[in-house]
């Protein structure tokens, strides 16, 4: 289907080249982003760079309108520079390429034939996939061994239909498709656990993540973790007889604290993790386990305030591996002074230093620090975004970075120097006229200096001032960073003003600055992101009368609390927010976050309502569109239907769009454009005055009492 319309594409430019042929050599001119910009965009992530540094082999996420479903393809370029090779195939989605320790061979993941993901061996010089592996259920990760003979998966515990399903398996091919099964009733969900909901998964059970090691020839499988508890992120030893991991199983109910150490655990146990050893024992959250190439430390990151679970800054420390005894040693954290999140270390070479990513102020950074003297460099610094990055065994970088103007992009760093290895959007920036997304800093109501990107209109005039969206960011524990924004550029194209602040809240800015929001959602998060309206007013560059606000999850209660307090805004646009919070307790996914900050509800009920941007809703005149997807369990739905309801029963103007079969990150790409084109229709009819659209409801309310600037 998606041939066919390039297809049409390239006979109508033939057609036009037949009649002007004068025009043939004139390269089109720049164009305004457009909604199917969105879909035209290459994500390049995951770098995997080979233990010689030779070779980057990375995946390529796309969406199909046609078909309806992302994708991703596995390709490899030179870590030197060059052509691009595609390694898996169009029609099958591919991912998480990881190379063998000798670099011949590269294993994926891929859903293929029977639908379960497993994993899939490449020769690096060519051929076809082989399937590695055939479990039950579907592969969720795995790492090579050094020796390159084996592999670790992370498995979760099957589902009885799943064993079931096995079993049968090859039984009877003769009737295979020759008539259709009966689709089963579903069974009912038994919950008995305290974390019983997790977006994309829905009712959780007692079926727990845990350790395997697979034997690549005699393709034999041995699980070595068990328990009512989750095991992931393993990582081998250097000498492949031990594996390390994460787990939290350091509580007697797991369920009750966000709390999680590194374990190690033999490569050979075959009693299913009966013999374990613990690495670390803080209290918060450690994670990320990497060897040092001697085998003797282990580099993690880590949170050191447990109460401040998502607000606390992680950091990176070392561990020495436990003696023969099993005897911790005392833990060392090496970025204490430098307070950003650091997260992803990799020791280098040498191992006399860490590689770990910080964020920090409006950007993400490739840092390193000395273990001995705690000195922290940037290999790979400035005003950018590193997601990812893997290192080779003889220190080369390969690393995945996306800047204000370009899109994911695979990079290296040869001699030093950062150099683009990928080009997959070239051809399409190439046909776009970008805005120019500026860093601006800018004082708060109580005088706090606060951060964010803006966004000029195309083919901005200074002196003229333009329709303004604000746009809170999710998390409330995340920040907009400097890389490239479809959406910002949407708007901007089509003439707004765009305003992504970092309120209090935000990461990259310290912990004080993370946890001034601490049980206290909508009071400074609020004043900061209307201090980026009042100073994009104050530039002259943002009309006052002509402003709008919206974002998704916290950046959807966020608008909630600012309709709420301000009638300065002509339209807002809530995305998976919540409102009302005493009645999404046990309904979504933040059991613990609620205890942790709020209390109990039927304990500190005062704390609840203050944080709860329903309880002002009578003040709320700006017209509001809700929206979220139907099965999401982060931030389920019913906090868009609550304030739509009470909107509508108050006579506002006010809309619910709910989108079917779509979790808190949509996955259907039509939703996705559905999404937008509304965000468009919306903002152009209430902030700019256009004339309602089909899709948007039309003003037959009683319009309502204007109130006072809250």
């Amino acid at each position: 289907m998606r041939s066919l319309r390039r297809s049409s594409v390239l006979v109508f430019s033939f057609v036009l080249v037949m009649v002007s042929p004068s025009h043939s050599q004139q390269p089109p001119s720049p164009r305004p982003v457009a909604i199917s910009d969105l879909f035209a965009l290459k994500d390049v992530h995951d770098p995997q760079i080979s233990a010689d540094g030779q070779w980057v082999a990375y995946s390529i996420g796309s969406a199909d309108l046609d078909d309806d479903k992302f994708q991703e393809r596995i390709w490899m370029s030179p870590a030197a520079g060059g052509d691009a090779i595609p390694l898996t195939t169009e029609d099958v989605s591919s991912s998480h390429p990881r190379w063998s320790p000798d670099g011949k061979f590269l294993a994926f993941l891929s859903a293929r034939n029977d639908g379960k993901t497993q994993v899939w061996l490449l020769n690096r010089q060519g051929g076809e996939a082989q399937k590695l592996t055939s479990t039950a259920q579907d592969v969720n990760d795995f790492e090579w061994a050094p020796d390159g003979k084996r592999l670790v998966l992370v498995l979760r515990d099957p589902t009885p239909d799943e064993l079931d399903a096995a079993k049968s398996k090859g039984k009877d091919k003769s009737d295979d498709g020759a008539k259709e099964k009966k689709p089963k009733t579903q069974k009912p969900w038994v919950v008995d656990r305290l974390q019983f909901k997790r977006d994309t998964i829905g009712y959780l059970d007692r079926r727990r993540t845990h350790l395997y090691v697979f034997d690549v020839a005699a393709k034999s499988l041995t699980q070595i973790t068990s328990g009512d508890f989750d095991d992931d992120d393993p990582a081998w030893s250097p000498d492949g007889t031990r594996i390390a991991f994460t787990s939290n199983r350091s509580l007697p109910d797991p369920d009750r604290a966000y709390n999680s150490d590194i374990w190690i655990v033999a490569a050979d146990n075959k009693d299913k993790g009966a013999r374990l050893t613990q690495v670390t024992s803080n209290p918060g959250d450690d994670s990320q386990a990497t060897w040092s190439p001697d085998g003797k430390w282990i580099a993690y990151s880590t949170q050191l305030d447990p109460k401040l679970f998502q607000y606390s800054t992680k950091h990176i420390a070392i561990a020495p591996v436990p003696d023969a005894n099993g005897k911790p040693g005392d833990a060392r954290v090496l970025t204490l002074q430098m307070d950003r999140m650091a997260t992803q270390p990799t020791f280098a070479p040498d191992g006399k230093s860490i590689y770990f990513i910080a964020d920090d102020d409006g950007t993400q950074n490739l840092c390193s620090v000395e273990i001995a003297t705690q000195k922290v460099t940037r290999p790979i610094g400035g005003r950018l975004m590193l997601y990812d990055y893997s290192l080779s065994k003889t220190g080369e970088i390969a690393a995945q970075i996306t800047t204000l103007d370009r899109p994911n992009e695979i990079f290296t760093v040869p001699g030093g120097k950062l150099t683009r290895i990928t080009h997959s959007n070239d051809e399409l920036l190439g046909k776009l006229k970008l805005a120019v997304g500026e860093y601006v800093h800018f004082k708060s109501k109580d005088g706090t200096t606060v951060s964010g990107y803006m966004y000029k209109p195309l083919d901005y005039v200074p002196g003229k001032k333009y329709p303004t969206i604000l746009r809170p960011h999710g998390g409330p524990v995340w920040a907009y960073y400097a890389e490239f924004e479809h959406l910002a550029q949407l708007l901007a194209a089509n003439g707004y003003v765009v305003l992504f602040p970092n309120p209090r809240g935000s990461t990259g800015y310290g912990q004080d600055y993370a946890k001034a929001i601490w049980a206290d959602w909508g009071n400074k998060d609020y004043q900061d992101d209307l201090a980026m309206a009042d100073y994009a007013i104050a530039q002259g560059i943002a009309d006052p009368d002509k402003l709008g606000v919206g974002g998704w999850s916290y950046g959807g209660i966020s608008t909630d609390f600012i309709i709420g307090q301000t009638n300065r805004f002509k339209a807002a646009i809530s995305g998976a927010g919540a409102a009302e919070f005493t009645s999404l307790y046990g309904h979504d996914q933040y059991q613990k976050d609620y205890y942790m900050e709020l209390g109990y509800p039927w304990e500190h009920p005062e704390v609840w309502n203050k944080v709860a941007p329903f309880y002002r809703v009578k003040n709320i005149t700006t017209p509001a569109l809700f929206m979220g997807g139907n099965i999401d369990w982060n931030v389920p739905i019913l906090g868009g239907e609550q304030m739509y309801q009470a909107l509508k029963a108050l006579g506002r103007d006010t809309q619910l769009v709910v989108y079917p079969g779509e979790y808190h990150e949509f996955t259907i790409p039509s939703h996705v454009e559905d999404r937008l084109k509304r965000y468009l229709a919306w903002y152009g009819h209430y902030v700019k005055g256009d004339a309602a659209p089909a899709a948007l409801p039309q003003d037959t309310t009683t319009p309502a009492a204007k109130a006072g600037d809250k």
